[in-house]
């Protein structure tokens, strides 16, 4: 199986700056893409940023942080990184990190979150 871990969160002010890190460990060979999540209380799960291994490590973004969040990987796939610029309150969630086998398949390979708080 595949594990993850994410950490890099915290309290921020708004127009602040925060870089999450996703540390995969176990059978990451066998994983098709990446992608960041987020959930505020009361609400789903929303995808965030997503980054595809092959192809040329292809990404995309939710047109609410387009222009703001970069998210970036080794090839390794060992870690993925999310850098979240000019960062706002509706930015305030619980992040996650997951994993997926194939383009075909959800995303079976989640980690715990991490909290990204930002204020006023």
């Amino acid at each position: 199986q595949v594990q993850l871990v994410e950490s890099g969160g915290g309290l921020v002010q708004a127009g602040g700056s925060l870089r999450l890190s996703c540390a995969a460990s176990g059978r990451t060979f066998n994983t098709y893409a990446m992608g960041w999540f987020r959930q505020a209380p009361g609400k789903e799960r929303d995808l965030v940023a997503r980054i595809r291994w092959g192809g040329g490590g292809t990404t995309l973004y939710a047109d609410s942080v387009k222009g703001r969040f970069t998210i970036s990987g080794d090839n390794g796939k060992s870690t993925v990184y999310l850098q979240m610029n000019s960062l706002k309150p509706e930015d305030t969630a619980v992040y996650y990190c997951a994993a997926k086998r194939g383009p075909f398949d959800t995303y079976g390979y989640w980690g715990q979150g991490t909290q990204v708080t930002v204020s006023s």
